[in-house]
């Protein structure tokens, strides 16, 4: 128990400041649908999946790989980060170099007509980031959970703050609706037109500023490469690598190649790049249930790694599975049930409510990649990295597939279930390969319960509609606190015996 208070708590930590973070950064969505075209948010769309699918390749694999060397391979933990931290630098600084000079080419075959400096800062951030990444991977190995939260937090309000400048101040400004003394400025050099170009800056400029506070907080380090380090560093990450590349494929490509696989004219009031832009804005509304998985990988990875030579390991990963289930599942139905409620509070502009019946299929996708994360143990505290590749790879094509045959037919839903189908097919080849190499006591029969009973309830919530807002809402919750009912009957012996060993320690004391 000790050692899911430790999960827990740290968990909580990143999970505190993800939750505020992500709600901070949720509230550009009405400001982009409220201020921005859809056609716009189509480009943004496309442009931030290419910078997800490169970030992999800016890191190649090497944060996973830090923790595996500094925990479990005998290394002094400082060593290995200079060696991490010197190769990702070097290569970090190569790849930028080479895609802020292809940025011309790469404008035209995604169509950005004249916005080849998209890429120049795409690179620059996509630099900046990789420079940031093995700094903040030994934040989470040393347990700096505040540290790690705070710095994440600063960054999301800088992002926040510059998009509110540019996007919102700047125009009204500009228009004479506010501050008529700071007109003659602001018209030099804002453009009505550049709201593509002023989320990208606002990322650059935050990422810029709070490079040299991640690097104060963690400490100088020496430049180093050593070989005896780098190169069983290198073979361990390379198939991460593979299975990072194939994971955004998985993660973001169904929003990329969304407007590409749409037909023409699928849905007459909206043109393929203007449909991907509503695409996307849904995409976030999932974002609840994707911040509480990146919340449980910051804490769970270096936990697990820590614990790789406790004999206790399968019984400790299966009960953490478990809970997981189930803390995500009655997360999903409570998102799920208050959709339309919330769509209804972030779609500043109309048009963008004619996807929401994606979001449940999302909010699933996403559970399920969090069950993936902690199937996935099993090959990296076992050194079979190979399979991750097999595994992510098979999810690809899986995408991949379902975007170019279900989008045609079902438009935005299609483009949702690719996301779905995506994970699942990971979560079964996970398991089943995981089970022969590193069985765990899975309670798996009550946890795909769940999953299934989550799943309905969230649809069954959704649909539910009398025409009364107030009797809408009383109902969708009714379906929640039945939901919630249901899961505290079917584990009631467990909380009784945890309700009663908390009681009997704090008598203790």
């Amino acid at each position: 128990m000790g050692l899911l208070k430790k999960l827990a708590g740290q968990s909580a930590i990143y999970g505190i400041s993800s939750i505020l973070g992500k709600s901070i950064n949720f509230l550009l969505v009405p400001l982009y649908t409220g201020y921005l075209p859809k056609e716009d948010l189509g480009s943004f769309t496309i442009l931030y999946a290419l910078i997800a699918f490169l970030n992999v390749v800016f890191t190649f694999g090497m944060e996973t790989s830090f923790f595996r060397f500094s925990t479990g391979k005998g290394l002094a933990p400082e060593k290995v980060y200079r060696n991490t931290q010197s190769l990702v630098c070097l290569v970090a600084l190569a790849l930028g170099s080479i895609l802020y000079l292809a940025a011309a080419p790469l404008a035209a075959v995604f169509d950005f007509s004249g916005k080849a400096h998209l890429f120049r800062w795409a690179a620059l951030i996509l630099t900046i980031d990789a420079l940031m990444a093995i700094p903040f991977a030994k934040l989470r190995l040393d347990g700096r959970a505040v540290t790690f939260a705070s710095v994440k937090l600063i960054n999301i309000f800088l992002n926040v703050g510059f998009n509110i400048f540019f996007i919102v101040f700047a125009f009204h400004v500009a228009n004479g609706d506010i501050l008529p003394d700071m007109q003659p400025w602001v018209t030099q050099w804002y453009r009505a037109e550049g709201g593509v170009d002023y989320i990208v800056l606002s990322n650059v400029l935050a990422n810029f500023l709070i490079l040299p506070l991640v690097w104060k907080l963690v400490g100088s380090w020496t430049f180093e490469l050593k070989a005896s380090i780098l190169a069983p560093m290198w073979q361990y990450a390379l198939p991460l690598l593979f299975m990072g590349l194939a994971g955004v494929t998985n993660e973001v490509f169904s929003r990329g190649l969304f407007e590409y696989a749409l037909p023409e004219n699928f849905y007459p009031q909206l043109s393929a790049r203007e449909a991907g832009g509503v695409f996307g804005a849904n995409f976030k509304l999932a974002i609840i249930m994707s911040l509480i998985i990146q919340a449980f990988k910051y804490a769970g990875e270096p936990f697990f790694f820590q614990q790789s030579g406790n004999e206790n390991n399968p019984a400790v990963f299966a009960r953490v599975m478990h809970w997981f289930i189930i803390f995500c599942s009655l997360l999903m139905v409570a998102v799920a049930v208050n959709l339309k409620l919330i769509g209804s509070l972030f779609f500043q502009a109309g048009g963008y409510e004619i996807a929401l019946p994606m979001v449940p299929i999302l909010l699933m996708g996403y559970l399920l990649l969090g069950v993936y994360y902690n199937l996935s143990i099993w090959f990296k505290i076992t050194d079979q990295t190979r399979f991750s590749f097999y595994i992510t790879f098979a999810g690809a094509l899986v995408t991949v597939l379902i975007i170019l045959t279900l989008v045609p037919v079902f438009g935005f839903v299609g483009g949702a279930l690719s996301t779905l189908g995506c994970y699942l097919t990971m979560v079964i080849l996970c398991y089943q390969i995981g089970q022969k190499y590193y069985p765990i006591p899975y309670q798996t029969k009550k946890g795909l319960s769940y999953l299934g009973l989550a799943f309905l309830c969230s649809y069954a919530g959704f649909w539910l509609d009398t025409g009364n807002p107030t009797v809408d809402f009383l109902l969708h919750n009714g379906v929640f606190l039945l939901f919630l009912a249901l899961v505290f009957f079917m584990e009631k012996n467990e909380l009784y015996t945890l309700f009663h060993s908390i009681r009997k320690r704090n008598h203790a004391n």
